[in-house]
């Protein structure tokens, strides 16, 4: 199998391992090993398929770029790299629905990241996948990058499912004030926009900024802001 191929491969492995232990395997395999015992299963088979497709990356050829990136796609990466950091530090605090929630999804208020989508954290990570593939056009990273945005994505579903099949009725009022796509419930008038707390707007800063100037050290080229500050 050629390089490209090599990571196509460890993409499939890495996304597709998640989904099947994720939900159709997992019942059965908490039945079997205890939820301790299956997470510990999860985290080394999530770890030693990201590492294969991460080993596989690095082998990889760095092919022709698909389309010319300039100043406008850095902009627009800029922009939702952070929207991606303010939806992920916010994500981390407050969530109605994580479990042992102080607030019950089911009358929880939709505002802040959460008015935004209620996948804020998966956003934050497709977010993460389209504009590296803005901005890094090769097909190894188009690959990686893709990887990642399928499985935030089609994830953010399954948990829809999975959680209206454990609280049909909470999870139904939790989503009838959210969405599913960012903004869809604001303009719809189902939510509000605000009230995010320092701990996603300057946290998502800090964030955005420690991130994108990392890339000088650890890629050798600047990112984000600091394309333009370097």
């Amino acid at each position: 199998m050629d390089p490209l191929g090599l990571v196509l491969a460890g993409a499939f492995a890495f996304v597709g391992s998640h989904f099947i232990l994720s939900h159709p395997l997992r019942w059965p395999l908490v039945s079997l090993l205890g939820e301790k015992g299956f997470l510990l299963l999860y985290t080394v088979v999530a770890f030693a398929t990201l590492g294969y497709l991460v080993h596989a990356y690095r082998q990889a050829p760095v092919t022709a770029p698909w389309w010319q990136v300039g100043a406008g796609l850095w902009a627009i990466a800029t922009v939702l790299m952070l929207v991606a950091s303010i939806l992920l530090l916010g994500s981390l605090i407050r969530n109605p629905a994580a479990p042992g929630a102080a607030a019950s999804a089911a009358t929880a208020p939709a505002h802040g990241v959460y008015g935004v989508t209620r996948h804020p954290m998966m956003w934050a990570f497709a977010l993460w996948g389209l504009t590296h593939i803005l901005v890094y056009p090769v097909a190894r990273n188009i690959i990686l990058a893709g990887a990642i945005v399928v499985l935030a994505l089609v994830g953010a579903v399954f948990q829809d499912r999975k959680k209206a099949a454990l609280d049909p009725a909470g999870w139904s009022a939790w989503q009838s004030r959210t969405s599913y796509l960012p903004f869809a419930a604001i303009v719809q008038g189902r939510a509000r926009f605000g009230n995010f707390g320092m701990h996603a707007l300057a946290g998502g800063v800090v964030v955005w900024l420690v991130a994108s100037w990392a890339h000088i050290p650890l890629a050798g080229w600047p990112a984000g802001i600091w394309r333009w500050l370097a």
